[in-house]
């Protein structure tokens, strides 16, 4: 039996130069080992992207890529990151039950 979760997405940006509008698709759903991507778009040239996890409403944000597509430590390889031109892309490479959860991609002035 397939299990599906539920990837809820929100988009937010932060400092002093950002001020573009980030979209991103309100929710998405997919079956244990799939691939997932969630994009983000209005990401500025000057900025990098990070993408940040909430697994339990209350709990704090999780950042699981930062600087478009650097990995923290602990931080399980299925997730990736890129960037091209005003959009910032998420991948969770065979996504598993654990991963659900809400998702925020953010951008961050780089310029400074």
């Amino acid at each position: 039996m397939a299990w599906a979760l539920l990837l809820t997405v929100l988009a937010h940006s932060s400092g002093s130069l950002v001020q573009a509008a980030l979209t991103q698709p309100s929710s998405l759903s997919a079956n244990v080992g799939e691939t997932v991507k969630i994009t983000c778009s209005g990401i500025n040239s000057w900025s990098s992207a990070g993408w940040h996890q909430q697994k339990v409403p209350g709990s704090g944000p999780v950042t699981v890529i930062y600087n478009d597509n650097k990995r923290p430590s602990g931080i399980p390889s299925r997730f990736s990151g890129s960037a091209s031109g005003s959009t910032a892309t998420l991948t969770i490479t065979g996504v598993q039950a654990e991963d659900e959860g809400v998702y925020y991609c953010g951008g961050v002035d780089s310029s400074s």
